[in-house]
């Protein structure tokens, strides 16, 4: 199987998220600016739930760009981090509604946590399938420091959030603006290489 199928639907899916999000968003009761505040809560955590989301649009992207087959493991290793991020618009709605609360900051925080480790094991599944360390795409992928890195702040803002929920907050939008700084590796490995799909 070819990964165009599987991106096609990822890509559905990640539209599909992206969307329920901003429809859970409140029209402002009034016509004025001040009708706005009630709902900075809500738009701030659909702010970063779109930046979280789009990051993992954007490196699934680069991932099945240096990948030439799919696997049966593969399609559900992609299933299972669909269903995690599929949970974004859930959390990202309960803490919109509850900002100042332990358990909303810390669910959601669950959710991206699940969600980092899910791309991890699809990341290892694909290196598998696709050759292995040696391979164009496992040689791109390397130590996958920041992943890890990001995994270990998930975990200490879920814990963060029962002891201060704004701190929990800090360390995701944190985590969220490392992940903005666009990763070369995968680009740099299939120019080497002259690997890819075409201009994808």
């Amino acid at each position: 199987m070819t990964t165009g199928r599987l991106e096609a639907f990822s890509d559905g899916v990640f539209a599909i998220i992206i969307t329920v999000m901003v429809l859970e968003l409140k029209v402002p009761v009034g016509d004025g600016p001040a009708a706005l505040r009630p709902l900075v809560p809500a738009l701030a955590a659909y702010v970063v739930s779109f930046v979280y989301v789009g990051i993992y649009w954007d490196n699934h992207h680069h991932l099945f760009q240096a990948a030439d087959r799919v696997t049966g493991g593969v399609l559900w290793a992609n299933l299972h981090l669909l269903f995690w991020l599929s949970l974004v618009p859930l959390v990202t709605e309960w803490v919109g509604q509850h900002h100042a609360a332990p358990w909303p900051a810390a669910a959601y925080g669950v959710v991206l946590l699940l969600s980092a480790v899910a791309y991890w094991v699809l990341q290892g599944v694909l290196v598998a399938a696709c050759g292995g360390r040696d391979s164009t795409l496992g040689r791109a992928i390397g130590s996958d420091l920041k992943g890890r890195v990001s995994v270990l702040a998930n975990v200490a803002a879920v814990a963060l959030a029962f002891v201060r929920p704004w701190l929990a907050d800090a360390v995701y939008v944190a985590v969220a603006l490392a992940w903005l700084v666009p990763d070369r590796r995968i680009s740099r490995q299939l120019a080497g290489s002259g690997a890819g799909h075409g201009d994808r």
